[in-house]
């Protein structure tokens, strides 16, 4: 059975009954779904497909072809999640779905894949004859990825989390790029096969990104900061008023009292997007 489960077969039709056609390859018995045929193949002839073992326990062939195999990976979906066996994905059969063992996934089991989530994966066969989905290594990440242009930084990226590591998370784009969030850019650790929307703040000589899931600053700031963001922008980056300036005057002109405008001032000298010279609020410049 290790030879054949997980493969595409040929079997020679032996037997139907009202859904399934029936045929053997090597002393085995395959079923096939009538649902799956457009005529029904007479008695000997020779139908070929994927061999599989349903939930049923049953060895089946089907006319679909999975998108993934053994020695073959693509991105596949969790359906569902068991803590004492691992996680289960759709790989595109009709009435099974293939586990990937706790084995493969990390240790910690709130870093496992969620439903919905998304695995790189091919299949592999155990010394039972059993089907199990099997995680793409790191080589096989790298031999598919694309260098990053720099002049990505500072562009928003969506990617899957595929690496999991103490100094941070591996992570390939939709575009194919590599990309890596050290701890220090992220409030917590991702899952694996999680997607996630990033941030490109720098480009590796290798086209590596390193990336952030930190908001940037002005996204990070208060209502009254980025209100403060946009009358500069609208003013060509500057404004007559400063922390200095009278309460009744940035009331008249803002609508804040002098201590919202203060904090809102504060955080944005902070992070770096504004300034205070010659009695005015000025914008830096990107």
């Amino acid at each position: 059975m290790e030879n054949k489960i997980g493969r595409v077969i040929t079997i020679k039709i032996i037997d139907e009954n009202d859904k399934y056609v029936f045929g053997q390859h090597d002393g085995e018995t395959y079923r096939l779904a009538k649902e799956e045929l457009r005529s029904i193949p007479k008695m000997g002839a020779n139908v070929s497909g994927f061999a599989y073992e349903n939930d049923k326990h049953q060895l089946q062939i089907t006319k679909t072809i999975p998108k993934i195999g053994i020695g073959k990976y693509a991105f596949c979906d969790v359906v569902a999640v068991r803590k004492n066996l691992g996680v289960f994905v759709d790989i595109g059969l009709p009435n099974k779905d293939i586990v990937v063992s706790c084995d493969e996934l990390p240790e910690l089991t709130h870093l496992w894949p969620k439903k919905n989530d998304r695995l790189l994966i091919g299949l592999k066969v155990d010394h039972k004859g059993r089907l199990w989905g099997d995680l793409a290594t790191e080589e096989m990440f790298r031999a598919i990825s694309v260098k990053a242009d720099a002049k990505l930084r500072n562009k928003d990226v969506t990617g899957t989390v595929y690496r999991l590591k103490m100094v941070g998370s591996y992570v390939l784009t939709n575009d194919y790029q590599l990309g890596f969030i050290h701890n220090t850019e992220r409030d917590q650790e991702p899952r694996l096969g999680e997607v996630v929307n990033a941030r490109v703040i720098g480009v590796r000589e290798d086209g590596t990104m390193n990336l952030s899931l930190r908001p940037r600053a002005y996204e990070a700031i208060s209502d009254d900061a980025q209100m403060l963001i946009a009358a500069l922008q609208h003013n060509n980056g500057h404004l007559p008023y400063t922390d200095k300036s009278s309460p009744a005057e940035i009331k008249a002109y803002f609508g804040i009292s002098k201590g919202q405008f203060k904090r809102a001032v504060g955080h944005l000298m902070k992070a770096g997007l504004v300034q205070q010279i010659d009695g005015e609020l000025r914008l830096n410049e990107a």
